[in-house]
C-alpha cells in the first residue's frame, strides 16, 4: 500500500520528505576472501534513502521532481516495464508531492496485477499498455509530441529514470562518502547512475559499471554521452565490466540466488536478483580473482530496488 505524509515543496529546492534519512550509511563487509587479498570492501546503502523511493530511484528523480513543479506540471508520464523500479518510485513520488501520474507499460495487461503494478495503482498511478513495437518509439519526437498532447503535456520522465537532471542528482552519491576509497562499483541499466557518478568524481578515483542486460558494451557510448551533457566532461577512470549478466536482463543462475541468499543471511543486507546481487557476486569473483591491488579500498553501491523482489518470486517461484 502506497501511504505518505508531511513532504513540502519549495520554489528552490526538494525539501526532504517524511521517513527519508539525510545520507545514505558504508556498512564495511568482512570475509576471509578480503583478508586473503588484502582488499577492504564496503557498501553505501542507498536502498536506505527511503522505504519506496530509494536508492538511485531518488537522486534520479529528486531534481526531475523540482523541474515539473517549477514548470507548472501537474502531471509525470514515464514509461516502464511490468516489474519497472522505476514505475513503482514514480508513482510513489507522484503521490508523495501531489504529481498526477501515468505510466505507460510495455507489454499488454495481465491481470491480477503484479506486486509492482499493485503498488503502483495503489499510489494513483494510471497505467497505460503499450504494445513492444510502438513501445521502441518512446524516444522518438513524434511519438513523444503525441503523449504530450493525449495527456495534456505532462512532464515526460524517460524510461529508468535517465537524462541530465537524474545524472545532476547521481553526482551527489558520492558527496557523503567519508572514507579514502580507491574504487567505487556500481550496477548499470540505463547509464544514468553510473554518469553522475563518474560525473561527481571529476576524474578522481576508479570506477567500475556492471551492466545488467547482456551485452551491455553498448553502454559506454551513451555512458560517455551522458557525462558530456552534463558537464562536458571526458574522463577516462571508469569501466565497464560485462562478465556478470547471467544470460541477460532479469535473468538468473542458481549460483546468483545461492550468493544472494549467503550474503543476506552473512550481513543483513538484502539484495535482488536483476541488478546489486549480479554486481556483488562480480566483486567477489573479482577479488578472487586478483582483479584489485593488494590495500584496495572498495566502496559498493546499493542502488535499491528491492521492491522487485516480490515479482521476482511471483514470476519464477523462488525466494531472493
Amino acid at each position: 500500500m502506497c501511504v505518505f505524509t508531511n513532504s513540502l515543496f519549495s520554489s528552490s529546492k526538494v525539501i526532504k520528505i517524511k521517513g527519508m534519512i539525510s545520507e545514505a550509511p558504508l556498512q564495511q563487509l568482512h570475509d576471509p576472501l578480503f583478508e586473503e587479498h588484502e582488499v577492504k570492501l564496503w557498501v553505501k546503502r542507498e536502498d536506505m534513502l527511503h522505504p519506496h523511493i530509494s536508492g538511485n530511484k531518488w537522486r534520479k528523480l529528486k531534481y526531475n521532481l523540482q523541474e515539473a513543479k517549477q514548470q507548472g506540471k501537474a502531471t509525470l508520464l514515464t514509461f516502464g516495464g511490468a516489474y519497472s523500479n522505476h514505475i513503482a518510485a514514480v508513482a510513489a513520488a507522484g503521490k508523495e508531492f501531489g504529481f498526477t501520474t501515468i505510466g505507460m507499460i510495455r507489454g499488454e495487461e495481465h491481470l491480477p496485477l503484479n506486486p509492482t503494478l499493485d503498488f503502483a495503482t495503489s499510489c494513483g498511478m494510471d497505467l497505460h499498455y503499450v504494445d513492444r513495437e510502438k513501445y521502441r518509439q518512446k524516444q522518438e519526437l513524434t511519438f513523444l509530441q503525441h503523449l504530450a498532447e493525449q495527456f495534456n503535456h505532462p512532464y515526460i520522465i524517460p524510461e529508468g529514470g535517465t537524462n541530465v537532471l537524474a545524472v545532476k542528482g547521481c553526482t551527489e552519491i558520492v558527496q557523503d562518502i567519508n572514507i579514502d576509497y580507491n574504487y567505487l562499483c556500481c550496477t548499470s541499466g540505463t547509464g544514468g547512475t553510473i554518469a553522475g557518478i563518474i560525473a561527481g568524481l571529476e576524474g578522481q578515483k576508479q570506477v567500475i559499471g556492471f551492466p545488467a542486460l547482456k551485452g551491455g558494451e553498448f553502454l559506454k557510448e551513451e555512458i560517455a554521452q551522458l557525462v558530456q551533457a552534463y558537464n562536458g566532461g571526458s574522463y577516462s577512470n571508469w569501466q565497464l565490466i560485462t562478465d556478470y549478466h547471467f544470460g541477460g536482463y532479469a535473468k538468473v543462475k542458481p549460483e546468483l540466488l545461492e550468493f544472494m541468499h549467503n550474503f543476506q543471511k552473512h550481513y543483513q543486507v538484502p539484495l535482488e536478483p536483476v541488478y546489486t546481487g549480479k554486481m556483488m557476486f562480480g566483486i567477489y569473483d573479482l577479488i578472487r580473482k586478483g582483479f584489485f591491488p593488494s590495500g584496495s579500498r572498495v566502496v559498493a553501491v546499493h542502488t535499491g530496488g528491492l521492491q522487485g523482489n516480490a515479482g521476482f518470486k511471483e514470476r519464477l517461484g523462488v525466494v531472493v
